[in-house]
């Protein structure tokens, strides 16, 4: 599998050096997620499930007490 060259940023990633964050990178029908501070690592879903995912996660639905 080829690993994306172009990683974009959370915008919820936090200042000082930029690398307590997630990064995304999108390929031909492949989402593509890491942690900043460990590159080398990442992984891979569909973006239909990563959309699924994220509407939960808007939605306050993965979270501990709601949002």
């Amino acid at each position: 599998m080829t690993i994306p060259a172009n990683w974009q940023k959370s915008s919820f990633s936090g200042g000082g050096e930029g690398n307590d964050c997630v990064e995304l990178a999108a390929g031909p029908g492949t989402i593509h997620l890491r942690e900043s501070d460990t590159p080398a690592t990442h992984l891979s879903t569909a973006p239909g499930p990563f959309a699924h995912f994220l509407h939960h996660i808007k939605n306050g639905l993965y979270a501990s007490t709601p949002v």
